[in-house]
């Protein structure tokens, strides 16, 4: 499987905003951007991405396990993102990319998506 259009679910704009950067320079194409459980929910849905980076920790406490039970139910490759080291709740198998994000990083953890 090829990986071309990613997701990116993340709440820090910069952030997001510096992986919609990388992503382009890798030569991969946006699916969309999504900063709550309920837009990421309904863009997988919407768009079908090829792949995702989904942030564990969102605003205001939420937490991205719905998103993840959605990616893996769709049979959608995903790569888990934090700051700490959080359990991952079911998803232990999946490639992990930590804060602060290197573009070497993200082709590394997309790299391991696309086998």
């Amino acid at each position: 499987m090829s990986i071309e259009r990613v997701l990116i679910v993340e709440d820090e704009p910069l952030i997001a905003m510096m992986l919609e950067d990388f992503l382009e320079m890798l030569g991969k194409q946006l699916a969309g951007t999504c900063d709550t459980v309920q837009s990421a929910l309904a863009t997988i849905a919407d768009e079908r991405p090829d792949a995702a980076i989904l942030d564990i920790n969102l605003s205001g406490g939420e937490k991205s396990w719905a998103v993840a039970d959605a990616l893996a139910a769709a049979g959608i490759p995903f790569v888990l993102s934090s700051g700490g080291d959080e359990v991952t709740d079911g998803h232990a198998d999946r490639p992990r990319l930590t804060k602060p994000y290197t573009m070497d990083g993200v082709e590394k953890a997309l790299a391991a998506l696309d086998t």
